[in-house]
């Protein structure tokens, strides 16, 4: 520290004396002086005008004997006879002279230049090792860029994390070892190297890693796995190497890595691989050795966040390693209560409000997606000038995450808006005809997001985990309500079913592929999500696990569940075809029909039979389909 204050201070000294010197030369060149050409400083010397004069390599300075018409009594000027001793003593003027150095002026010229030069070299190197912040510099490179947050710094609690239960009780654990780690390893036993946090998007991974610093106060190192990366090779390996050795110096403490698949991602899986000579891989392996390095009973615990375990290095995952796996998922109805009960209190809400109502329309949404839904509904209150929240707000924020934003400025011709009233209606038509589908809450044809021209909002009554194969029937029936009803109506097909293809399509190759649902495929998963185990080949990329006859098979019974689908909401809309077209035209002059507009609608709709027996399909490669025009 002595020396590094030593140098900053000769380094400012220096820095001194040459603003000094220089501004001692401009002082003396520039003071309040007039010009004269040379011309007229001859005159002057004739007229005997001249009191004194310095003479200098390329220049004159001087005094007259009485100050000229402007009240200046100095000048200068321009020197450009060589010799002018004999006139000026002819003339009586008193004059010196001085031989002037170029020395430091020579010197200046090349200095400035380079250190000008060296400032914007450092500046520009200080940049791409993004140390401008930080301090730093080139040499700190390879340090980590972990933030680090004491114990006063991390105020999250478990409080402050709802709807996870299973979770924060395995990572309770975690804090008791910090806060006593000898007596809670009294019986011989350690905690797990690493704890992965393993869960969708928005669930809750980060804050519950924080929760856990900050319930057992200890320093908690944050970083992302993409701050290892690097384009020079060998930096991440450096800074994984680092951000250990803080840690031991702080222990106990904890590491949080999050978005580790950046970094630990299956070694061999990408085509640019060098052989263990990628910046990836070197820094995966750094880190598996700094894991296999540290001791669990130092105070040092480990944790991890990712949403796709299925593309970490098995290395990453095995015993030792990231031994425990906690999962993060998506709340249930009791969890997304709890979480919103966390979410308003910075909010006004109606007294009449019940959470358990927006508990229950919300299923499938994740913590951040209930935050989000808490401020979009405060937004939709604050719109129509409010006092406080109410359940309708809420209604309008689900739409307003779900569907999008409303276009009521992209206007639709008559013919446009008459073909869209007919597809939403039938996707709503065949919902109601069908037992077991999830009620339909709205249907509106005022265009929302990007390309969706309207829409219809099925509210799930409960938490659902499994469905059968006729549940996964229904809903496809559903998707294919639109294009049917459109069919139906207009005798042609319109592009504004390729949403609703897309996700029939992913439906009837699951239920064949993923679901063994196909008797005649046998009970066989053809299809696995697993891409960790993708082999040397490209990434994202894994050869087909069966044979060309089998896939013709899979592609006869994806084709054969998405037209029997077809074929049973066109049979539904059939039989109600009365219904249909009176709910067309009430949309048309609606423009949105809710809850209670559909159950008056929809009062005298024929429930639909058994689903359709499917017909036998030829599986071949010159097989025909047929026209779907005849199969209606």
């Amino acid at each position: 520290m002595e020396k590094m204050t030593t140098r900053f201070n000769l380094t400012y000294v220096f820095i001194a004396i040459l603003g000094v010197i220089l501004l001692h030369d401009l002082w003396v060149g520039h003071q309040s002086v007039s010009p004269l050409p040379y011309s007229e400083f001859k005159s002057l010397v004739r007229d005997g005008k001249v009191k004194e004069i310095f003479i200098t390599n390329h220049e004159i300075r001087g005094e007259l004997n009485e100050a000229d018409a402007k009240g200046t009594k100095f000048f200068r000027t321009t020197r450009v006879e060589p010799d002018l001793a004999a006139e000026l003593h002819e003339h009586g003027v008193k004059f010196s002279g001085r031989v002037e150095s170029q020395f430091f002026t020579t010197l200046m010229a090349w200095i400035i230049p380079a250190l000008l030069f060296m400032g914007i070299w450092l500046l520009i190197v200080r940049r791409m090792a993004g140390q401008l912040k930080g301090g730093g510099g080139l040499m700190s490179i390879g340090k980590s860029k972990a933030k680090v947050y004491v114990e006063t710094d991390t105020k999250t609690r478990f409080s402050d994390v709802a709807g996870v239960e299973e979770a924060k009780a395995e990572l309770k654990e975690t804090v008791e070892f910090l806060k006593s780690p000898k007596h809670y390893g009294r019986l011989g036993a350690r905690m797990p190297k690493g704890i992965l946090l393993v869960g969708p998007p928005g669930t809750g991974k980060t804050l519950l890693a924080r929760a856990v610093a900050g319930e057992a106060s200890v320093p908690f190192f944050s970083i992302s796995g993409s701050d290892f990366v690097e384009m020079f090779v060998g930096v991440g390996a450096a800074r994984v190497r680092d951000l250990f050795e803080q840690a031991r110096a702080k222990a106990p403490a904890i590491i949080f890595i999050d978005e580790l698949d950046a970094m630990g991602r299956a070694r061999g899986s990408s085509p640019f691989a060098g052989g263990g000579h990628d910046e990836k891989e070197q820094t995966l392996n750094q880190l598996l050795v700094e894991m296999d390095g540290f001791d669990p009973t130092s105070g040092i615990v480990l944790l991890a966040a990712t949403n796709r375990p299925e593309v970490l290095d098995p290395a990453l995952l095995r015993a030792g390693r990231f031994d425990r796996q906690v999962l993060v998922d998506l709340p249930d109805k009791a969890g997304r209560l709890e979480i919103l009960q966390v979410h308003v209190k910075r909010v006004k809400l109606e007294d009449s409000l019940d959470l358990e109502q927006v508990a229950a329309l919300t299923a499938g949404f994740t913590g951040a997606d209930l935050e989000n839904l808490v401020n979009e509904a405060a937004l939709a209150a604050t719109r129509r000038g409010a006092t406080s929240i109410a359940l309708a707000d809420f209604n309008a924020g689900v739409e307003r995450i779900v569907a999008g934003l409303e276009r009521r400025n992209r206007l639709l011709n008559p013919k446009e808006r008459e073909i869209v009233a007919y597809h939403e209606m039938g996707h709503a038509l065949v919902a109601a005809a069908l037992s077991g589908t999830d009620p339909v809450h709205k249907i509106s044809i005022i265009p929302r997001g990007i390309g969706a021209l309207g829409y219809t909002i099925q509210r799930p009554t409960e938490d659902r985990y499994l469905m059968t194969r006729t549940e996964l029937e229904n809903r496809m029936a559903v998707l294919m309500g639109g294009r049917a009803a459109e069919h139906l109506v207009f005798s042609h097909f319109s592009t504004g079913a390729a949403d609703d293809l897309r996700k029939i399509a992913d439906i009837a190759r699951s239920m064949v592929t993923k679901y063994a649902m196909e008797p005649q495929l046998g009970h066989v998963a053809y299809e696995s999500d697993r891409a960790s185990f993708l082999g040397p080949g490209s990434e994202g990329y894994a050869p087909r696990p069966y044979g060309d006859d089998t896939a013709r098979e899979i592609d006869c019974a994806v084709r054969k569940n998405v037209l029997t689908a077809f074929d049973r909401a066109a049979h539904i809309l059939e039989e109600n075809r009365a219904v249909l077209e009176l709910g067309a035209r009430r949309l048309l002059e609606q423009e949105t029909l809710d809850e209670g507009d559909l159950a008056t609608l929809f009062a005298e709709v024929k429930p639909a039979a058994e689903p359709m027996k499917q017909a036998s399909m030829p599986c071949g490669p010159s097989s025909s389909l047929g026209d779907a025009s005849s199969r209606t």
